[in-house]
């Protein structure tokens, strides 16, 4: 199990805004550890403790680190430490920009496809995976609807249906059910439920591989 997230927890605000002001000078090096910081930032709304209002505003002033390059810190991060559960060797060892470049597939895909993911983004060159990927996007352009798309469309549907609601109101409506959540637990629950969604959906030649 990958225990890299427990140390940051217990830092002080001013620890953790001092932690990532270090480790941002070697981004590339850095990058797994920039990104727990970063994500535990966004998630505990520390950049309040600075006067902001986002964490937007936060890390372009505080840091000049981009916004969207803060957001796929964190959400490399978040993928392949805390859900994937990959040691943090191994991740920096594929690099930050291929992690980036495959990870909307390895976040769709199903488990046993992640790993297929995985190994291209460790071992093909850096421009037979881009082409490799442009490929994939031109074919998904002429493609019908993902089955997650179809199962989304549906279930607000319904939801819509029964509130007898605009998807506004819907979304109002889902957010005060959240607001004291367990999220921790929730996340448990989807993980579980992904894993059940993804394994029913495929084919049978994705089974027999």
């Amino acid at each position: 199990m990958n225990d890299v997230t427990q140390p940051t927890e217990n830092m002080t605000p001013n620890e953790t805004f001092e932690a990532v002001h270090n480790l941002k000078q070697k981004l590339e090096e850095n990058f797994v550890a920039l990104g727990q910081l970063l994500s535990l930032i966004k998630r505990k709304k520390l950049f309040r403790f600075k006067g902001y209002d986002n964490f937007k505003d936060f890390v372009e002033t505080e840091y000049s680190i981009n916004s969207t390059l803060a957001g796929k810190l964190c959400s490399v991060f978040e993928l392949y430490i805390q859900e994937l559960d990959m040691d943090d060797g191994s991740v920096k060892e594929i690099g930050f920009d291929r992690l980036n470049m495959v990870k909307p597939y390895v976040a769709k895909a199903a488990w046993e496809i992640r790993d297929e993911w995985m190994q291209k983004a460790e071992t093909m060159p850096i421009g037979e995976l881009k082409e490799h990927i442009k490929e994939i996007k031109n074919k998904e352009k002429n493609t019908d609807k993902d089955v997650k798309d179809v199962f989304i469309d549906q279930y607000l549907e319904k939801m819509r249906t029964w509130f007898n609601c605009s998807q506004k109101e819907l979304n109002f409506k889902l957010a005060l059910y959240f607001q004291d959540a367990d999220l921790e637990e929730i996340r448990k629950i989807i993980k579980e439920r992904q894993r059940q969604f993804e394994t029913e959906i495929q084919t049978p030649k994705e089974i027999k591989e």
